[in-house]
């Protein structure tokens, strides 16, 4: 079924078909949210029940870390276990007691599956209940998938602040609280959490929290944004709980991030002219900082393969503050309702697709041949060797990009390619 959309969705690419393509996939697994959930949320661990290859995916990508104990580790599944010819669960538990008398810190461990459960024959949801009743301390245990076949790259972090969810208080009070959903970087979710204190909304309370003994109350008023768009289930969970969605542009640049402002200043009821007032510093700051990358990338096309469910608020960011033309738009997941806006604003006869089937994605590619091409890391050198610049998915991920302040870094991350490229030319 398909979401009423609102007034303003009559133009743009709210109406257009979607390509859904069911394929052979390029994109990383789930496990690789943990890379930036385990910085931000300061007492957890996430221990990964998989095999030595994801032990080293995750070392290759987190990287080596020499003056901190990681907080991440995985509990290697051997052949005999696979085999049934050991108790998977006896033994993880003896490497969860392990874990937790080394680390008596950890208030919040994650068992984080890396192949669905008839693979590695190992209920976690079950186990997660089995130890948070047994292990002593006051440690609180859950569980969720970051298997490949059952998530892509971003929707590890969506299956980690789903499961978080239930956890969750109960807000008892009646007045209406804000609640900022989706990991963040910690200097741009300050930035963001003074913005709305100048603006009089509070309290405002962010998932994840950075320690565990701080996660934010839900319930009937409860009002919350999605600061990223890959976050459907989570989304779904809250308002299974009853908090209502706000719905807005993600803050990618100066719209968006005045769009999403903007959502919370309605709904709490703030005076028009004091939120031009707040924001008006900012929104200037940005576009200012954005005007510097608009020359080098006006006029100039731009194709996304599906990578981190960023493709679509980006696009939009792209096309109407920097100029440029998106050819085509391909997302792992396109969820409609949270995306409406963004839709909206992106320009008409834009190419929107769902799902992979690179070997014909990249054919498009080739045929159409924009000036930049986003997509992840195993296709961006073979591109580059055909003559095609290309941007790094994954580092939009890893950067700060939200936010007024950040405005200008984001355009900056797509212009530096083509800057490279002009650079290199012989």
């Amino acid at each position: 079924m398909t979401a009423a959309l609102p007034a303003v969705a009559s133009a743009g690419c709210s109406d257009a078909p979607v390509l859904r393509e069911r394929g052979q996939r390029e994109v990383f697994c789930g496990l690789t949210g943990i890379i930036w959930l385990h910085r931000k949320i300061q007492d957890a661990f996430f221990l990964v029940v998989g095999s030595r290859t994801c032990a080293h995916l995750l070392q290759s990508a987190a990287g080596v870390m020499i003056f901190a104990e990681p907080r991440f580790a995985t509990a290697i599944i051997e052949e005999r276990d696979l085999a049934g010819m050991a108790d998977c669960g006896a033994e993880l538990d003896k490497v969860v007691g392990q874990l937790l008398a080394r680390r008596p810190d950890i208030r919040l461990l994650f068992l984080v599956g890396s192949c669905p459960s008839e693979v590695i024959k190992l209920d976690l949801a079950r186990a997660a209940q089995r130890l948070s009743a047994t292990q002593a301390g006051g440690t609180r245990i859950l569980s969720y998938s970051g298997s490949g076949i059952e998530t892509t790259f971003t929707e590890g972090e969506d299956a980690c602040l789903a499961a978080l969810v239930p956890e969750l208080p109960a807000a008892t009070g009646d007045t209406p609280e804000l609640m900022i959903v989706g990991a963040l970087p910690d200097i741009v979710e300050d930035q963001f959490l003074r913005l709305f204190a100048e603006l009089g909304i509070g309290p405002v309370r962010c998932l994840p929290a950075r320690r565990a003994d701080a996660l934010p109350p839900v319930g009937r008023n409860t009002r919350f944004l999605l600061a990223q768009p890959f976050l459907g289930e989570t989304a779904r969970a809250l308002e299974d709980r009853g908090a209502v969605r706000l719905d807005a542009l993600f803050p990618f640049g100066a719209e968006g991030t005045t769009d999403w402002l903007h959502a919370a200043a309605r709904a709490f009821g703030v005076d028009e002219m004091q939120f031009r007032r707040v924001v008006a510093p900012g929104r200037e700051r940005a576009k200012r900082a954005i005007a510097h990358s608009a020359e080098r990338l006006a006029g100039k096309r731009i194709s996304f393969l599906p990578d981190s469910q960023l493709e679509v608020p980006l696009a939009r960011f792209l096309a109407n503050e920097l100029g440029m033309e998106p050819v085509e738009v391909g997302t792992p997941y396109l969820h409609r309702r949270h995306l409406a806006k963004e839709l909206a604003l992106l320009p008409a006869g834009t190419l929107i697709s769902e799902g992979q089937d690179v070997d014909k994605q990249l054919d498009r590619v080739r045929a159409a041949r924009p000036d930049l091409t986003v997509c992840g890391l195993g296709l961006a050198n073979p591109l580059e060797s055909e003559g095609l610049t290309t941007k790094w998915a994954i580092e939009l991920v890893f950067s700060p990009i939200h936010g007024f302040d950040q405005a200008g870094d984001l355009a900056e991350l797509f212009a530096r390619p083509l800057r490279r490229r002009d650079v290199l030319k012989v």
